[in-house]
Parts: C-alpha cells; sequence; structure tokens
C-alpha cells in the first residue's frame, strides 16, 4: 500500500486493533471476517471526513494519522459511538469491540513502511484501553481545545515497554447526553486520486482477507532473530521464553502480583511435554529491562516469547498479552483479558490455553486434568501464596524468612491448598543451612523436621515441588533409589522443571550413570542459561566420580565463577586439585572452605567433608578422601571417613534381624549428646535422649512411636510430635569401628549406634 510523504513529519497518530479477533474467527471464521471487513470500511470513512489519512492495515489492526489532535480524538470518538449503535442490530455472539490509542510523535516511513516512535506509543497505549474505548497521551490531552464535550480521566504514568520515561494516559470517553463534534469547517476536502487510490486499496485488501485463510499471522512488528546468532540450536518442539509480566497497576506494591501472574504461567506452561519453556530464573534476568524480543530469543535460543502487562485496580484485573515468532518478529496473537480477582484463575487458563493453539500444542489426558486445578479457589489464599513467591525467589536468607508469614496466611486462609505447604516446606528445608536458619530464628535441625512435617500436608495431590524436596532430602541421607523415584515423579508432573532435572542429575551420578546424569545437567543448562552454576557443578561431579580430574576442575571453576559464594563447589575443587598433586591450589580451595564451614575447631575432618557425598562405590569415596587429605585434610580415628556405601548398607531383613526386639545406644556424630531407642519385635519403638534423629526441641520426656521396614529402610512415625512425624533411614555396618558397632544415616547425619541387648 503506498504511503502518503510523511517521513519526518509531527502528527497525531491513531492506532486501532479489534479485541480478541482471533476467538471471533474461530466462532465463525467467515462472518468474522465480513465483519472485520466492515468495521474497518466505517472507520477509514470517518476516519477521512474527519480530515485524517489510513496509512496502514496490520492484521486486524488499523493506522492512521491526522494534523490536529483534535481531529483524532472526534474522529475514535465517533466511529465507537457508531459501532456501537451498529452493534444493536447482531443478534449473535460476533460483536466486533474496536479499542484506539491516539499519541502525539514523528511519523517515519522506512522500507515503504510507516514507523516511529509515535507509532510504537499509539500502540502501546491502545493496549490500554478497554473494548470499545480510547486512551491518549498527555501531548494530546494538553493540544485539545476547551470545552470539548469529552470526560478525560487520568491512568496515571505508565511504564511501556520500549520507552524509558514513565507516559501520563488518559481515557476519553464521551460526556453522558453530549453528541461528538462533527468536522470543523475546513476547505472542502475533496478526494484527490492518491485518496481514491488508498481507499480501492482498502478494500482490495479486506476483501483478499476474507477470502484467504486467516491463521491471524500479523505483519512482523519486530525485528526478527537470527538463527545463526541464537546462543543453543531451536529444539525440536515449540520453544518460548515468558518474559516477566508488566506491573500496568499505580500501586508499585502490585509487583509481587504481575510476577505471581508471570511464575503461574511459566509453571503451567512447563507441565505441558510438548513444550519447551524456558526456567523461570532466565526470563527473569529481563525484568526491569528494556530488552528487544530478538535478543531474548537469541539469548535463550527459542522460537517464541510471550510478554504483557497485568493491571490490578481494587478487585479488577486487566492482562494484556502477546505471543511472538521471534523468527520472524510477527505477533501470532496479542489480546486483552478483562475480569474481577474472583476470575483470575479463568484468565490466566484463558492465557495459556491460547499460548498452546497458537502452537498447535496437544495436551495428554494426564496434562488436561493437571491444567485446569491451580490449587485453590480462595483468591486471597491464592494471593498470599504470590507474595511468598515474591520473596521465595529472591534466594537471600531474610527474603526467605520473609516469605514463611505468607505461605503461612494462604494456608490458614484455604487449610487445603497444597502448593502453599509444599511451597512453606521448601522454606523450611532452605533454613538447614546455618544462614537461612539465622533468618528463621530457629535451630537448623528444627526446620529440618519442620520441612518434613509440613510436606507430608501436601501428600495425596501430585505437585512436582514435592517431589522434588522429598528427592533432596532423600539423597542427603544417601537413598539414591527414593531420590531417583522422586525425581521422576516431579518430571512426569512437570517435564521441564530444572530442579527436578537437578535432583535427577544428582542421584544418576551418584548411582554411577556418570553419562546419563551429565546429559541431564547440560539439558539444565538449555532450559535456564542464565544461572548455570549448580548444572556445571553437577557435571564436575561426573568428571571427579568417572576419574577425569582436569575436567572436573574445568567445570567446578566455572560454576564458582557463576556462584562464588556456594561453598560445596569449592569443596570438591579442593578434592580434584588434590587428586591431580596441584597441593596448593588444594590447599587454598580447602582453606577458602574450612571458613564456610561453622563446626570447625581448630582441625578439620576428611570424614567431615567425604559424609556429604552419597556415592555408594567405595572406589570414589577413597579417591575423595585422598584429594582432601592432598588439600590439608585430617583424619578422625578409627577412620579417615565413615564407608557409608553399598557394601556395608543393611537390608531390610538385615535391620528386622538386628533392631526389632532389641534396645540400641547412640550419640550424635556432631554434637556426643546420646539417645536410646528400644524396639519390640511387633514394631512398638520408644526413644528417649537429645537431638538425635528428632530434635529435642520438639518433645519432652519419652517418645512412643511405631517402626516398619520399607525399601530396605527402617522408617519410624513418631505420633506425639507436632504433626505426626515419620522419618526413614538407611542402616550401614561401621567395620573400621567393630562387628557390633553401626550407623543411622538421618536428616542430620550418619549417627553411631551399637546394640545393647
Amino acid at each position: 500500500m503506498a504511503k502518503d510523504d510523511l517521513s519526518g513529519k509531527l502528527a497525531a497518530i491513531l492506532h486501532a486493533d479489534v479485541v480478541a479477533s482471533t476467538q471471533l474467527v474461530q466462532q465463525n471464521e467467515q462472518l468474522a471476517h465480513e465483519r472485520i471487513q466492515d468495521a474497518f470500511w466505517r472507520f477509514s470513512d470517518t476516519i477521512e471526513k474527519y480530515h485524517g489519512r489510513v496509512q496502514e492495515l496490520r492484521g486486524d489492526a488499523l493506522l492512521a494519522e491526522f494534523e490536529r489532535p483534535s481531529d483524532a480524538v472526534t474522529a475514535a470518538l465517533s466511529f465507537q459511538s457508531d459501532h456501537l449503535e451498529h452493534l444493536e442490530d447482531y443478534n449473535d455472539d460476533i460483536r466486533l469491540q474496536i479499542r484506539v490509542g491516539i499519541a502525539l510523535g514523528e511519523v517515519v516511513i522506512a522500507d515503504g513502511t510507516v514507523t516511529g516512535a509515535g507509532v510504537v506509543l499509539a500502540q502501546r497505549i491502545e493496549q490500554l484501553a478497554e473494548p470499545g474505548g480510547l486512551c491518549i497521551t498527555s501531548a494530546i490531552h494538553e493540544a485539545l481545545p476547551n470545552r470539548m464535550p469529552f470526560s478525560l480521566d487520568s491512568l496515571g504514568e505508565q511504564t511501556l515497554k520500549g520507552f524509558d520515561d514513565p507516559v501520563r494516559v488518559y481515557q476519553v470517553r464521551l460526556n453522558p447526553g453530549e453528541s461528538v463534534p462533527l468536522p470543523q469547517s475546513r476547505s472542502q476536502h475533496q478526494a484527490t486520486p492518491q485518496n481514491n487510490w488508498l481507499r480501492t486499496a482498502i478494500i482490495v485488501v479486506l476483501v483478499a482477507m476474507a477470502v484467504a485463510y486467516w491463521s491471524y499471522q500479523s505483519v512482523p512488528r519486530e525485528e526478527a532473530a537470527s538463527l545463526e546468532r541464537m546462543a543453543f540450536p531451536l529444539p525440536d518442539k515449540p520453544s518460548i521464553a515468558v518474559l516477566p509480566f508488566t506491573n500496568m497497576s499505580d500501586d508499585a506494591q502490585q509487583e509481587y502480583f504481575a510476577d505471581g501472574m508471570t511464575e503461574d504461567l511459566i509453571t503451567d506452561l512447563s507441565k505441558i511435554s510438548g513444550l519447551f519453556v524456558i526456567a523461570r530464573n532466565s526470563s527473569f534476568s529481563y525484568k526491569g529491562q528494556q530488552v528487544k524480543v530478538r535478543q531474548v530469543a537469541e539469548d535463550l535460543g527459542v522460537r517464541y516469547v510471550l510478554e504483557g502487562s497485568v493491571r490490578r485496580v481494587g478487585d479488577q484485573v486487566r492482562i494484556n498479552a502477546q505471543l511472538i515468532d521471534a523468527t520472524t518478529g510477527g505477533h501470532i496473537w496479542a489480546e486483552r483479558y478483562d475480569g474481577s480477582l474472583a476470575d483470575v484463575f479463568a484468565l490466566q487458563d484463558q492465557v495459556t490455553a491460547q499460548i498452546m493453539k497458537a502452537m498447535s500444542v496437544t495436551l495428554t489426558q494426564r496434562e488436561l486434568e493437571d491444567f485446569e486445578s491451580i490449587g485453590t479457589s480462595n483468591t486471597d489464599a491464592h494471593d498470599a501464596y504470590l507474595q511468598g513467591l515474591s520473596f521465595y525467589f529472591h534466594n537471600t536468607p531474610g527474603d526467605n524468612a520473609k516469605a514463611e508469614s505468607h505461605f503461612k496466611r494462604a494456608i490458614e486462609l484455604d487449610p487445603d491448598f497444597k502448593r502453599a505447604y509444599t511451597a512453606l516446606a521448601k522454606v523450611y528445608y532452605k533454613g538447614r543451612e546455618w544462614e537461612y536458619a539465622f533468618a528463621l530464628e530457629t535451630w537448623w535441625r528444627k526446620n529440618v523436621f519442620r520441612a518434613h512435617r509440613i510436606l507430608a500436608k501436601s501428600d495425596g495431590e501430585d505437585i512436582a515441588d514435592a517431589h522434588v524436596v522429598r528427592s533432596q532430602m532423600a539423597l542427603h541421607k544417601h537413598q539414591l533409589d527414593v531420590a531417583l523415584r522422586e525425581a521422576e515423579q516431579a518430571l512426569a508432573l512437570n517435564p521441564n522443571d530444572v530442579d527436578a532435572l537437578k535432583a535427577k542429575a544428582s542421584a544418576l551420578i551418584y548411582s554411577g550413570q556418570y553419562e546419563q546424569g551429565r546429559k541431564l545437567a547440560s539439558h539444565v543448562i538449555r532450559l535456564d542459561p542464565v544461572v548455570i552454576a549448580e548444572p556445571l557443578y553437577l557435571i564436575g561431579l561426573s568428571y571427579f566420580a568417572s576419574g577425569s580430574y582436569q575436567e572436573a576442575v574445568e567445570y567446578i571453576n566455572r560454576s564458582i565463577e557463576s556462584a562464588p559464594t556456594t561453598s560445596l563447589y569449592v569443596r570438591l575443587l579442593a578434592a580434584a586439585y588434590g587428586k591431580l598433586g596441584m597441593k596448593n591450589e588444594a590447599n587454598k580451595a580447602w582453606l577458602k572452605y574450612r571458613k564456610s564451614w561453622k563446626r570447625d575447631s581448630g582441625q578439620f575432618w576428611i570424614a567431615a567433608a567425604v559424609q556429604f557425598y552419597p556415592f555408594q562405590d567405595r572406589e570414589i569415596l577413597n579417591h575423595l578422601a585422598d584429594g582432601f587429605e592432598a588439600a590439608g585434610g585430617v583424619e578422625r580415628p578409627p577412620s579417615r571417613f565413615i564407608k557409608l556405601d553399598a557394601e556395608t548398607r543393611l537390608s531390610g531383613e538385615e535391620i528386622k534381624a538386628l533392631l526389632f526386639g532389641h534396645t540400641i545406644k547412640g550419640r550424635d556424630y556432631w554434637l556426643g549428646d546420646t539417645f536410646r531407642q528400644q524396639r519390640t519385635k511387633d514394631g512398638k519403638v520408644t526413644f528417649s535422649g537429645v537431638n538425635s534423629p528428632i530434635d529435642a526441641v520438639e518433645f519432652e520426656g519419652e517418645l512412643s512411636g511405631k517402626s516398619w521396614i520399607e525399601d530396605n529402610r527402617l522408617c519410624d512415625r513418631w505420633p506425639d510430635v507436632k504433626g505426626d512425624l515419620t522419618l526413614c533411614v538407611l542402616i550401614f555396618h561401621d567395620p573400621d569401628s567393630g562387628p557390633d558397632n553401626y550407623y543411622m544415616m538421618t536428616d542430620t547425619g550418619p549417627h553411631p549406634f551399637q546394640v545393647i541387648d
């Protein structure tokens, strides 16, 4: 379509589009085409009457320019008023609503296309308008004559994508009982040959749109991404990154709500096996940045990018979302979803469903069932849950502690909200680390058992995060088969869950399946290419286990560069350097690790380091001990390290013969406090003592419970402990201390014991 020579000219730019055009076409393709054609024809006629010029048609959108802002505003209101009456003639659901945005800016002609900041600005503020509504910028507002029959309501300063400074936006309505002013008197507007050509071109384009197959592939509006510049090859399935939605609310404190909506969308999409979804951490690395879709796609290696905004005023919510094919720059769809806070779950489902439809993704029956449930119907509980997530994802001890109260509040509002229980369990399990425990103002051991009790509340509903935490807990207690099973269950629910992938990779590596674990860790980097420290460490761990110490050093150093404060990375680095004979580097890494260790009392035991690695292969444990010894670690008699491996692990039958019908006396490996357990042959158990395996803060006096054997583990249920605590542990023989010595591998460490009767 030819354009008037407007390059460099300042004009009032009008941008309009059809609301929910995709759904209208899906309902009745032919009728929708006809009515869109009719609406654009009537709108272009109105624009011409008010001395404007239609410059471009973009799919379901229209672009026009006016010399005077008042003409642009009156033309828009005149059309909207006439169109409202026009809709009354329809007795079906194909009722087009058109929203309009008007901005003042320079028009630029480039490669036959109308462009410029003013065009983009008009587009952006049009997305703020209600269906059938009109929004303008403050520059247009200031240029309007006084005493116009308009009502102008300020929407405040809005942060718009692509613009560094906030823009004040007004909503324009015709005053009740008033009429739209007629076109102002000017020299008679004569149709020029160029005008006639333009009108003919519009008709041709609209008719072509009606006849041709409509797939709502808009003319590209973004610079296309380069496949050659992508950091990763595109996956063999539809790939998408969901950028953090912009908070369009006047209240900055609603930021958590916009972030929560984004996180919910990422979670919902991640559950779909037919999609490749970039992890939350990498998507949120662009938060607050004015970033181009092309750059996001090239950085993350995805074809599609979803961006949008959320506006919440009172109990009203507006979601704007647009899906872009970065390889073409084309907008697949752009929709607005309006509703009350009570409708927020349905609104999110609509957005997710539209994304899947646009990318031609088919759900399995299980995915359909899971997609329909967000876990609660209580919007206040969900709101508290989102506030908790906003703190939890900051990954700092202080913010983790702040998240606790919000998750507790969500549970109070809906005691059946299983995801809130899982989130609270994650808060407490982080609290096993000293800094996180200090922020929670509780002893680290107490936090571990809190996590167990709270996690039990999520039983009965399949939640990927719950299985991930259970996998992490099992791995910490050297229960590799349980850790692997739980991680696989998490991935069955959420194939794109990077935490589940890391949990499975860990279990595979410790089980001796190094290549498979390394492959999964590499896949984590592909899904989450910004936060890569842990998968790099896991790759380094797999190389150490297979005896490739130089490769281990390379990957562990890369993990430390990405997360320099994580002590467990430098611990393994010390062992790898030690195995390479690089004693200076090994000792330097070992000393750095010692500084992070709260229990160091002048000497540091090799055993204290080795016991953190649940390898079942004795040879690998010996290599770790050799590396730590070369780095400066010292032995703790009677042996260099505790042999918690496949050779010393007791079977279920052996545990039953050893413990049922007998009394044991043990001590805390770290603190030396003693405990006693007595079991009858039918599994009744009593416990007395402190610290192990149950925190003394949780009870007073003697405990009674029930014991049984499950998956070659000793399981104890303590109904008297707050929350009805159940714990399962492995039992290992201690050959270095004598034939009657054993270890119970609990959440708080490997605790030695003996059978005393």
